[in-house]
């Protein structure tokens, strides 16, 4: 399970320091019950991500339902983040 108060430490952290291997690296550290990953948005196809910050969109994952892991919007099952780095450049808001 992953609270709003934690989505919101997480979207502020990244915000921050920006969405790097350095920033998921304390991410990582600073909360070891959940899992990150990185990737570019454009990616995700149509997925609708679960919160927008500057540079990036995130993404809950869950892996609990079944062997494979999955996008979810429900904050019960989330069991990790996935940080997706926007395209500046890129025309496709979501």
């Amino acid at each position: 399970m992953i609270t709003p108060e934690r989505i919101d430490q997480i979207v502020t952290i990244v915000e921050r320091a920006g969405l790097n291997l350095q920033t998921l690296s304390a991410l990582r550290e600073a909360l070891p019950d959940l899992h990150f990953t990185q990737c570019m948005d454009d990616d995700l196809g149509e997925q609708s991500p679960v919160r927008s910050g500057s540079g990036f969109n995130l993404y809950l994952v869950e892996g609990t339902s079944g062997h494979c892991l999955q996008l979810t919007r429900n904050l019960e099952l989330a069991t990790g983040v996935l940080l997706a780095e926007v395209d500046p450049n890129s025309d496709g808001d979501r």
